[in-house]
């Protein structure tokens, strides 16, 4: 069954080729060959403002089941990767983080790791487990800080063993590497 996943990526990653490796792997041979449709949206949309990005973002989810989420140098701190990464886990989908640095660059280099962004995203679980605040870290404060592009939101079941607790996204998500894991 063919998957349709959203890309969340740094646009710098494009221009250095190295999403596209990923979200062009194995397309050649069509949809159900590649598993997923890509359902991804380019940086360059930012210039209609943050009402309209948003609304474009929510849209390009929509019928979405997966977020890959590319990991580049800078990805992490990224404003609107951030939104496109909560905003997926508060629609459910499954997601994944792929470093791609490892992944030789148009200029045939490739960079050390950059940062996890499912580290530096979190939820605070409310303190009767129902709703979750996303949170961002802040490092150079070291603390947790709202994130105040997406609101709270209801969760489906409560979370009674983290009350009141701020738990990363790398505690319900994995993280890989394009190359050393096999793509």
């Amino acid at each position: 069954m063919v998957k349709k996943v959203y890309f969340a990526f740094h646009y710098q990653d494009v221009i250095d080729f190295r999403a596209n490796v990923v979200r062009k792997h194995n397309f050649t041979k069509g949809v159900e060959a590649a598993g997923y449709y890509d359902y991804s949206i380019w940086e360059e949309s930012k210039k209609q403002g943050d009402v309209a990005l948003k609304r474009m973002i929510n849209g390009e989810l929509d019928g979405t089941s997966v977020t890959a989420v590319l990991i580049g140098t800078w990805t992490y701190s990224r404003r609107w990767v951030r939104y496109e990464i909560m905003k997926s886990v508060q629609r459910g989908n499954r997601v994944l983080g792929i470093h791609i640095n490892s992944i030789a660059g148009k200029d045939s280099q490739t960079k050390v790791l950059g940062a996890n962004p499912l580290e530096h995203l979190g939820l605070q679980i409310s303190a009767d487990g129902k709703t979750g605040s996303p949170v961002v870290w802040d490092g150079d404060g070291k603390k947790w800080i709202y994130l105040t592009d997406v609101e709270p939101y209801n969760f489906g079941t409560v979370f009674t063993a983290n009350l009141g607790k701020i738990l990363q996204l790398s505690h319900w998500f994995k993280t890989y590497d394009w190359i050393a894991n096999d793509g």
